[in-house]
């Protein structure tokens, strides 16, 4: 599993991420589909507006990036995005002590 996350500067008003809401459910849904893992969380905050997302792919050049970025674009939202990270294999699982 891989996590990384789009930072949006400066933060944008929820009205105006519906758009990437829609982009973002439809992609859930095809992996859920696909029996593939991702998934994505949007934290809007007072500095950035945050695009988290969990996958079982570290790749960032997927249609679906592409289809966001070309969304985020449209906006005129400033982003980035940061390094995928690698994280726990199965979420409902802690690592012993």
């Amino acid at each position: 599993m891989w996590a990384y996350a789009y930072e949006l500067v400066p933060p944008q008003a929820e009205s105006r991420l519906k758009p990437i809401r829609t982009v973002l459910n439809r992609e859930h849904e095809e992996a859920k589909r696909g029996a593939r893992t991702w998934a994505s969380s949007v934290v809007v905050e007072s500095q950035i507006t945050h695009i988290l997302v969990v996958s079982d792919s570290p790749e960032q050049n997927l249609e679906i990036n592409l289809a966001l970025e070309a969304k985020l674009k449209a906006l005129n939202a400033g982003f980035s995005l940061t390094a995928p990270m690698r994280v726990a294999a199965d979420p409902t699982k802690t690592p012993s002590a």
